[in-house]
C-alpha cells in the first residue's frame, strides 16, 4: 500500500493542476459566451457535482475507492476533448459543447471526490494515521503549488498568440498561429495531463478492508445513515459549514481572476505568473498550517481563514489598477489553510467504513454552496446589467460592480455561521484540538 500515497499525490497533481486555469474566465468569453453564461456554466457544474458527490462517494465505499478514481480520470479525458475539437462560429453549438464539458467535468470531480483522498488515509496504518495524514497533506501541497506554477506559466504563454509566433521565430519557423488558434492550446495540454491521471489511477491498489456494510442495505440507505451522523455530530457538522461558507465565495473570484486581471490593467502574458505566484504560496502554507495543528486550537485556525478572506474580498473590491493583484496573497494563504485545516480535522473524526461517504458529504456541501452563490452572483451581473453598466471590452464596468458585493455576501454568511456555532457546536469541540492558551 506504500505506494498509493506517491500515486495519490501525483494523481493529484494531474487532475487538478489544469493549463486553462490561468485564463479560464477569459478563455470561455473568447470562446463566444458572455459573463452570464459563464456564471450559468459555473451553477451547472455545481449542479451536476451536487447530484452525484454523495452517490460517488457511497459507491466508493461500497465497490472500491480505486474504481472510482480510475472513472474520474476517463470523465475527466472526455471533458477536455468535448472543448478541444468543437468548432468555432456556432455560438449554439459552442455553449452547449461547454455545458456538455461542465457536467462531464462535475462528473469526474465527483468521481474524484473523497475516493482518492479516502484511498490514500486508509493506505495508511491505522495506528499512524493521525500523526502520519498532516505530512501527507503538506508534502500534497507543496508539490500541488509546484504543478500549478507550472500550468499557470505555461497555460497563460501558449494563450499569448503573439508570444507564440515570437518563440516559433526564434526555433526559425515561419508557421504564425492566430488567436483563434492558440485559445486551444492550454486546453491541448489539459487533455494530456488527463491522459497522464487516467494512466496513473490505474496503477493504484485498493487497501485492504472491513467494509462493515450490511449487505441487506441499499446504497442509498448507507447514504441517509451516513447524513443522519452528520447531522447528529455537531463538530463534524461544524466542520462542512465552515468549509462550505468560506469556499463558495472564495470561488468565485478564483473562476473570475483572469478577468479581475485584465480589469486592473495587467496583460494577458502575466496572468500565468501571477498565478504562479499565488501557486508558490503553497510552498509555505503547508508547513505553517501543519504547526498550527499541532499547536493551536480549532477556533484560532478558523479565525485566520476568516481573517484572510475578508481581507481579500475588500481588497479586490477596490480592482486598484496594477496593485489591485497584491490581494491575491489573501486568498492563497486563506484557501492553503482552509484545505489543510479540513481535511485535517474531518479525516480524523471518521472511521473508515465511512470515510469516502463523509467526504462525498463535505463536497457536496461545497458545491451546493458554491452553485447557491454562483446563482446570487449571476442574479448580481443581471441586475447591473439592466442598471446600465457595460460588460464588453477591458473596463467590465459589470464586473467592476459586481466585486464589491462579495465581501458583504460573504460577512452575511459567516455570521449565519457563527450564530450556529456559539449555540450549538462550541462545547462539542475534541478535547485534542482545544490548546491551552489559544482562544
Amino acid at each position: 500500500m506504500a505506494r498509493n500515497i506517491p500515486l495519490f499525490i501525483a494523481f493529484r497533481l494531474l487532475f487538478n493542476a489544469r493549463f486553462y486555469y490561468p485564463v479560464f474566465a477569459v478563455i470561455q468569453l473568447d470562446y463566444g459566451l458572455t459573463m452570464s453564461q459563464f456564471a450559468l456554466l459555473n451553477a451547472i457544474w455545481a449542479v451536476s457535482i451536487v447530484l452525484l458527490e454523495v452517490p460517488s462517494g457511497a459507491l466508493a465505499d461500497r465497490i472500491g475507492r480505486k474504481r472510482m478514481v480510475v472513472l474520474a480520470s476517463v470523465l475527466m479525458v472526455l471533458e477536455m476533448a468535448v472543448i478541444a475539437f468543437i468548432p468555432f462560429g456556432n455560438a449554439t453549438l459552442v455553449f452547449w459543447a461547454w455545458v456538455i464539458n461542465r457536467i462531464l467535468s462535475g462528473a469526474a470531480e465527483a468521481a474524484a471526490s473523497g475516493a482518492d483522498e479516502a484511498l490514500a488515509y486508509d493506505s495508511i496504518p491505522v495506528d499512524e494515521q493521525k500523526a502520519k495524514w498532516p505530512g501527507v497533506l503538506s508534502r500534497l501541497m507543496r508539490f500541488s503549488s509546484m504543478a500549478f506554477i507550472v500550468a499557470m506559466l505555461v497555460g497563460s504563454a501558449v494563450y499569448d498568440p503573439n508570444l507564440a509566433n515570437k518563440a516559433l521565430g526564434w526555433i526559425g519557423s515561419e508557421i504564425t498561429v492566430e488567436k483563434a488558434t492558440v485559445i486551444r492550446f492550454p486546453i491541448y495540454l489539459t487533455l494530456m495531463t488527463a491522459i497522464g491521471a487516467l494512466v496513473v489511477s490505474a496503477l493504484m491498489k485498493e487497501p485492504p478492508k472491513d467494509s462493515g456494510h450490511d449487505e441487506s442495505c441499499s446504497m442509498w440507505q448507507d447514504i441517509f445513515a451516513v447524513g443522519k451522523l452528520i447531522l447528529k455530530s455537531p463538530f463534524v457538522y461544524a466542520l462542512i459549514l465552515a468549509a462550505l461558507v468560506h469556499d463558495s465565495v472564495v470561488r468565485i473570484f478564483l473562476t473570475t481572476a483572469s478577468e479581475y486581471y485584465r480589469l486592473i490593467d495587467i496583460p494577458v502574458v502575466w496572468f500565468g505568473v501571477i498565478g504562479a505566484a499565488f501557486a508558490g504560496l503553497g510552498i509555505f502554507t503547508p508547513k505553517m498550517a501543519e504547526w498550527l495543528v499541532k499547536n493551536q486550537s480549532i477556533r484560532f485556525n478558523y479565525l485566520l481563514v476568516s481573517l484572510a478572506t475578508i481581507l481579500g474580498l475588500f481588497g479586490i473590491s477596490l480592482a486598484i489598477p496594477h496593485w489591485g493583484v497584491a490581494m491575491v496573497v489573501f486568498f492563497g494563504i486563506s484557501y492553503g489553510f482552509l484545505n489543510f485545516f479540513g481535511s485535517h480535522y474531518l479525516n480524523a473524526e471518521v472511521d473508515s467504513k465511512r470515510r469516502a461517504t463523509v467526504l462525498s458529504f463535505r463536497g457536496l456541501a461545497l458545491n451546493l454552496g458554491f452553485g447557491a452563490v454562483s446563482l446570487i452572483y449571476g442574479g448580481i451581473l443581471r441586475c447591473l446589467r439592466s442598471e446600465g453598466f457595460e460588460e464588453t471590452g477591458q473596463n467590465n464596468e459589470v464586473f467592476r460592480q459586481s466585486l464589491s458585493w462579495l465581501p458583504w455576501l460573504f460577512l452575511i454568511m459567516l455570521a449565519g455561521f457563527l450564530i450556529y456555532y456559539f449555540r450549538r457546536v462550541h462545547r462539542a469541540v475534541p478535547e485534542e484540538h482545544v490548546k491551552p492558551g489559544s482562544v
